[in-house]
């Protein structure tokens, strides 16, 4: 199972081989096959064809793809253009206007975030139609957490964003006390109000990253 154009393909060689990960796949094209699953099966890995493992600088950790269709595309609270902008994406770039001043874009597509070193990783890869955490512990934690840990043994430094609970959940895996780790409640219009907004993540991991040689995240859209 090859399908990236980087160093992901040797990252998961042996994770593919293993029998959790071959019943989830099996589990998966099943789920394809009967039912609406989103997102579009060719773009569950996204987040790695865009953001290849040595240009990582922050991950951003989601829960499960939007289950709306035609909004999932790989990459965590990204929606494909065109789409109506959800609550907690919104809330997001409110948050980002606030802390850099830039103005709320009117794209919704986080690709170019990607394409700058910001992984976008969701927990669970794959979800039913107006189905949430319909495809939670089948597998897919177990590989995202293998993700979290290869990332967390890197020698330089990466800035982990992690919002809601699910994503501070997380927070264990990462035990490189080189990494930055920046928690706050989740960007959903039922706790962005407690926390998210005022955070400053996006000025603080930029702080990070240059306090440490590395190029900022130009975070316009």
């Amino acid at each position: 199972m090859k399908v990236f154009n980087n160093s992901w393909n040797e990252i998961f060689a042996k994770e593919w081989e293993k029998t959790y990960f071959e019943n989830l796949l099996k589990f998966i094209d099943s789920e394809y096959k009967n039912k609406v699953i989103y997102p579009p099966k060719e773009e569950i890995f996204n987040a790695f064809k865009l953001t290849d493992f040595k240009d990582i600088k922050v991950v951003i950790l989601g829960q499960d793809p939007y289950h709306g269709p035609g909004q999932a595309h790989g990459l965590a609270f990204s929606v494909k253009s065109g789409m109506k902008m959800p609550p907690s994406l919104n809330n997001i770039f409110k948050e980002l206007a606030s802390d850099l001043h830039i103005p709320k874009p009117i794209n919704t597509d986080l690709s170019k975030w990607a394409k700058e070193g910001v992984l976008l990783l969701n927990t669970v890869l794959t979800v039913r139609e107006k189905s949430p955490k319909s495809h939670e512990n089948i597998g897919w934690e177990r590989f995202t957490d293998f993700i979290i840990k290869t990332i967390n043994d890197r020698k330089d430094k990466i800035v982990f964003l992690l919002w809601g609970n699910n994503a501070k959940s997380k927070a264990k895996l990462i035990t490189n006390k080189t990494h930055l780790i920046l928690t706050a409640p989740h960007p959903s219009p039922l706790s962005a109000y407690q926390g998210f907004f005022g955070c400053k993540h996006f000025s603080k991991a930029n702080k990070f990253l240059k306090a440490n040689k590395k190029a900022e995240i130009d975070w316009n859209i």
